[in-house]
């Protein structure tokens, strides 16, 4: 199997190439890997801009660097789910179409959630951003509950070269 090394502080990882649809990609996965996270989640709060009062992240490979980041920086942060759930009440959705699914999904925030939006300085925290269908929804969604986004903080971007994010690292995209 075809691997790409990278490195996140102190902590390397040799990371799967899978095919995704037309290309394939450098997985990154941080669910369950703690020791990956924690070192992700300790370089980007040095990164933080100033002023940040709420983290943002969609479901779900970025939720647990979204809760390290939180205990680090002590700001709360909210989850953009991808299905409404009975139990929300006051929810926003918007539909967005991301690279890793190839397919239209939902991203939802809860209306309990939105208090701690509305009127913040907000930073959407992620794992790889690629295309930018999820950032752009997300953003767009946040703009929507009156959040304003300052920044977006990830672990890799992936594919083109983007200026509008801070991130750690840089993956590429195989052709198939």
């Amino acid at each position: 199997m075809q691997t790409h090394r990278v490195r996140v502080g102190d902590q390397e990882r040799e990371l799967p190439v899978v095919n995704v649809g037309d290309v394939s990609v450098a997985l990154l996965n941080l669910l369950g890997d703690t020791a990956l996270t924690e070192a992700a989640a300790e370089e980007l709060v040095k990164r933080l801009p100033h002023g940040v009062q709420t983290l943002v992240t969609p479901e779900v490979k970025a939720v647990p660097l979204a809760h390290a980041m939180s205990v680090r920086s002590g700001l709360p942060y909210v989850v953009a789910r991808k299905t409404e759930k009975p139990y929300m009440v006051g929810s926003v959705k918007k539909t967005v179409v991301s690279i890793t699914t190839g397919k239209p999904q939902e991203l939802v925030i809860d209306g309990s959630d939105i208090e701690k939006l509305d009127g913040k300085r907000v930073a959407i925290v992620d794992d790889v951003v690629s295309t930018g269908g999820t950032l752009t929804g997300l953003v767009e969604l946040l703009t929507e509950v009156g959040a304003e986004v300052v920044a977006t903080l990830v672990v890799f971007t992936e594919g083109e070269a983007r200026d509008d994010v801070i991130a750690l690292g840089h993956l590429p995209l195989y052709p198939k």
